[in-house]
């Protein structure tokens, strides 16, 4: 019970990485709120799922891409725990795969507004009530792509990953004297649904394959292998790690690096 009665806000929660970081942190004894921005059954599954084994939950319907949600969201589960120990801030889109010279105006807004906008909107609202409290732990979900792995037309979410690197770093520093933990983690390929977007069932099982090669460990990830890692970063066994951004890649070695 590494984290009994904290209270965890996970954004995406209702499915993929969010959805097994959920449940770990249920199972660890987190009373968890679940944020969802279209798929409300989804949400409840995992709140259900939750109660079932005596944990304690509610879903939130937010969009992360629109500060007022996010301030309102933070409010319920004000008004519901009492306080927020731990964000994870997990929701994130990606696009189809796009020429790195065709991508549209609206194609880099919508992913710079959730990946990015996102995860500054919800730190915005939270962070206060952790100063208040001089406890707090926050973890956002990066990627390899944003330090820098060879896959084409993922420009734009490469780069909105790169900036949540920084924004990692930045916060760490600035609430750092406030007793709260900034960390990032960068997975690898991960079995999600978000794996198929855009591709046929041919091209994902040969995407698949091609990164099972540059991979050390020879396969790819599930999503308890993300929320394992981020149990460990919401615990106490952390306390002296701020400002990382922590690699779950199975050893890819595909990276892009000064020397090229």
């Amino acid at each position: 019970m590494r984290l009994k009665d904290r209270v965890s806000l996970v954004t995406g929660g209702s499915r993929g990485i969010g959805r097994a970081i959920a449940l770990t942190f249920a199972r660890e004894g987190s009373y968890v709120a679940i944020n969802y921005v279209r798929n409300r059954e989804k949400a409840e599954e995992v709140v259900n799922e939750i109660t079932g084994f005596g944990g304690r939950a509610i879903a939130i319907q937010a969009n992360v891409a629109v500060r007022d949600d996010v301030f309102k969201m933070v409010n319920k589960i004000l008004e519901e725990f009492g306080r927020i120990d731990i964000l994870v801030n997990n929701a994130g889109i990606t696009l189809r795969n796009t020429n790195i010279l065709e991508a549209s105006d609206d194609e880099w807004r919508e992913i710079i507004n959730v990946n990015l906008l996102g995860v500054y909107y919800c730190i915005q609202a939270v962070a206060p009530h952790m100063i208040k409290q001089h406890y707090g732990k926050i973890i956002n979900i990066s990627s390899i792509a944003g330090i820098g792995t060879t896959i084409r037309g993922h420009v734009a979410y490469a780069s909105s990953k790169a900036a949540i690197n920084i924004l990692t770093r930045r916060f760490a520093y600035e609430l750092g004297p406030y007793n709260i933990n900034v960390n990032a983690i960068a997975p690898g390929l991960i079995k999600t649904e978000m794996l198929s977007l855009g591709r046929s069932e041919e091209e994902l099982m040969k995407f698949i394959k091609e990164k099972i090669n540059v991979t050390a460990l020879r396969r790819i990830g599930d999503p308890q292998d993300v929320a394992n890692t981020a149990l460990f970063l919401a615990s106490d066994e952390s306390s002296f790690i701020t400002g990382q951004i922590i690699v779950v890649d199975g050893g890819r070695f595909d990276y892009l690096t000064h020397s090229i």
